[in-house]
C-alpha cells in the first residue's frame, strides 16, 4: 500500500504540474528536457519567488507604517454660517468707574497700593502726567476710611462693572447691510476681562448666515475704544497695557474664545478689512495620525477643541496651585480675590503659558473649523470726514483720530476649503500589489493559489486513507496471530 500511495501521489503531482498556471513550473519537471535546461528554469523560479516575497514584504511593512496623505479641495456653498466674532478692549478697568472701595480692595492688584493698603509712592508719582490725577488722588486718600459694613468683594462683579461697556463703545453696527446693536453681542469673560461675542449661538438666537462674499455681506462695526478711560500706566503689571486697541478673534461657535493667544489687533485711526475663509480640517486618529478622537474628559466642556482643553487644563492648574480660579475660567469654584490674582494666579498662569510645556499638552481634534484671514487697513478719518464725524459723535477731531476704528469682517468668497487626511495605503491596495507581483513574476493568481490548496488536499487525503488502511491490515494480522496462538494451546 505504501508503494501504491506513493505512485498515486506522484501521478497527482505530475497532473498538477502540467495543468497549473504557475509559469515555469512545468518546465522544471518536464521529462523531455535536459538537466541543465531544467536547472535554469528552477533557478529562474527561485529568483522570481525571491523577488515576489521581497516586494510583498516591502508592501506589508509599508501598510504597517500606517501612511497618510492630505487632500485639499474647495467646496462651494449656497450659504455659510458666519463665524463667532469676539471683541476685547485692551484696557481692563475704566478709570471713571473706579470707586474708593474698588481701589481699597484692588489697588494692590493694580500695583498702586501695598498689601497693607498704603499708597505706593513710586506709582503715585507717575500720576502727575495723568488727566485723572485729581480724581485718583481723592480716591486714594484713605485717611479715616473703612470699608462699608458687610461689604463682600466679588472680583467677577468688579470686572463686569469696571470693564468697557459695549453700549458705550459701539457707535455703528451693520450685518449684511441691516442695522444691529449691542444686543446682538453676548458678554463673555476672557483674560482681557469683559469681552463680547457676536453670533455666539449662546443667547438662543439662530446662527447668522451670509449669502455672498465680499464687503457689505458681513459684519461692519464702528467702535470707540475710549482711551481716556484707560488705567494710567505706573508700572509693569498684567492689568496695565502699553497698547490701545481691540483684540479680535474669529472662531466657531463650538469653540470657546481664546483671544489672548489666538486673536489679532485692530488699532484706532484705521478701518480694518478682514477677508476670511472657512477651513474645515479632518485628521486621522492613531495609528495613521495623532488627533484626538475620544470625547473630552471635562466637567466644563462637552465638545473637544484645543482651546477648550487649554482652558480646562489652566483651570485645574490654578485650582491645584492657588485654590481659586480666574473670572474667565469655568466652574463653580471660588473666584480669586485681587490679592490672589496678584500673588498667585497671574504668576502661575504666566509660568504655565510661557515655561511649562509639559502640563497642558492638548492634541489636535480630528474635526475642527478655523478661519484663515487676510487684513488690510485704510486711514480713518479722512480730512474730508473728520469734521463730520466729530460733529456726529460730539467729539473733537483729535478724539476721533485717537479712538475711533472701523472693523469690516466678510467672507472672501462663498466657499470653504476642506483639508482631509486620508489613509494612503489599505489592505485592498496590499492585495492588489501582491496580486500584481504574483502575475508579473510567476504568472499566478488567486485561482492558482486555490489550485495549490486543491493539490495539497488530494495528496493529504491519499496519505490519510493509506494510513487508515495500513492500521486496519495490521489489526487484522494481529487478530489472526492471536487466534493461531490460542488454537495451538488447546
Amino acid at each position: 500500500m505504501d508503494l501504491y500511495s506513493c505512485c498515486k501521489s506522484i501521478k497527482i503531482t505530475l497532473a498538477f504540474v502540467l495543468r497549473t498556471k504557475v509559469h515555469g513550473l512545468k518546465y522544471v519537471f518536464a521529462p523531455g528536457k535536459s538537466r541543465i535546461h531544467r536547472f535554469l528554469w528552477l533557478l529562474a523560479m527561485f529568483v522570481c519567488l525571491g523577488l515576489l516575497f521581497t516586494w510583498s514584504w516591502n508592501r506589508i511593512l509599508y501598510l504597517m507604517s500606517y501612511p497618510a496623505v492630505t487632500k485639499i479641495y474647495m467646496v462651494w456653498a449656497h450659504n455659510m454660517t458666519f463665524p463667532a466674532v469676539t471683541l476685547c478692549n485692551q484696557n481692563l478697568f475704566r478709570v471713571s468707574s473706579l470707586t474708593k472701595a474698588d481701589l481699597y480692595h484692588s489697588g494692590y492688584w493694580m500695583d498702586i497700593m501695598h498689601l497693607n493698603h498704603s499708597v505706593n509712592r513710586q506709582s503715585l508719582a507717575m500720576l502727575k502726567h495723568s488727566r485723572h490725577r485729581e480724581r485718583l488722588m481723592r480716591l486714594l486718600d484713605f485717611a479715616g476710611y473703612s470699608p462699608p459694613a458687610r461689604h463682600k468683594l466679588s472680583t467677577t462683579e468688579m470686572i463686569s462693572r469696571l470693564g468697557h461697556q459695549l453700549e458705550d463703545m459701539l457707535l455703528e453696527c451693520r450685518f449684511r447691510g441691516e442695522n444691529c446693536s449691542f444686543r446682538n453681542f453676548t458678554p463673555i469673560y476672557t483674560r482681557y476681562g469683559k469681552c463680547y461675542t457676536f453670533n455666539s449661538g449662546l443667547d438662543g438666537n439662530p446662527l447668522l448666515t451670509t449669502l455672498k462674499g465680499g464687503t457689505g455681506n458681513g459684519l461692519e462695526i464702528m467702535l470707540d475704544i475710549q482711551q481716556d478711560e484707560y488705567l494710567p500706566v505706573w508700572g509693569d503689571t498684567d492689568e496695565t497695557s502699553y497698547e490701545a486697541g481691540i483684540k479680535v478673534q474669529l472662531h466657531s461657535q463650538s469653540e470657546p474664545p481664546f483671544p489672548n493667544e489666538l486673536g489679532f489687533w485692530v488699532t484706532p485711526g484705521f478701518q480694518t478689512f478682514v477677508s476670511t475663509q472657512e477651513q474645515r480640517l479632518q485628521y486621522l486618529p492613531p495609528p495613521w495620525g495623532d488627533c484626538k478622537s475620544t470625547p473630552i474628559d471635562s466637567e466644563f466642556f462637552s465638545t473637544y477643541s484645543i482651546t477648550a482643553c487649554r482652558i480646562d487644563c489652566e483651570t485645574r492648574y490654578l485650582l491645584e496651585n492657588c485654590n481659586c480660579r480666574m473670572v474667565h475660567m469655568p466652574g463653580t469654584s471660588t473666584v480669586c480675590t485681587p490679592e490672589q490674582y496678584k500673588d498667585c494666579a497671574d504668576p502661575a498662569l504666566d509660568f504655565l503659558v510661557e515655561k511649562d510645556n509639559d502640563y497642558c499638552v492638548c492634541q489636535t481634534p480630528c474635526n475642527m473649523t478655523r478661519y484663515g484671514k487676510e487684513l488690510s487697513m485704510v486711514k480713518i478719518p479722512s480730512k474730508a470726514s473728520a469734521k463730520y464725524l466729530a460733529k456726529k459723535f460730539n467729539k473733537t477731531e483729535q478724539y476721533i483720530g485717537d479712538n475711533i476704528l472701523v472693523l469690516d469682517i466678510f467672507f472672501e468668497a462663498l466657499n470653504y476649503e476642506k483639508i482631509e487626511q486620508k489613509k494612503a495605503y489599505e489592505v485592498a491596495g496590499l492585495l492588489g500589489d501582491i496580486g500584481g507581483q504574483m502575475g508579473l513574476f510567476i504568472g499566478a493568481s488567486v485561482l492558482t493559489i486555490l489550485e495549490i490548496f486543491d493539490y495539497l488536499y488530494e495528496v493529504r487525503c491519499i496519505s490519510v486513507v493509506c494510513r487508515l488502511l495500513l492500521r486496519s491490515i495490521e489489526r487484522q494480522k494481529y487478530e489472526i496471530t492471536e487466534h493461531s496462538c490460542l488454537l495451538s494451546i488447546f
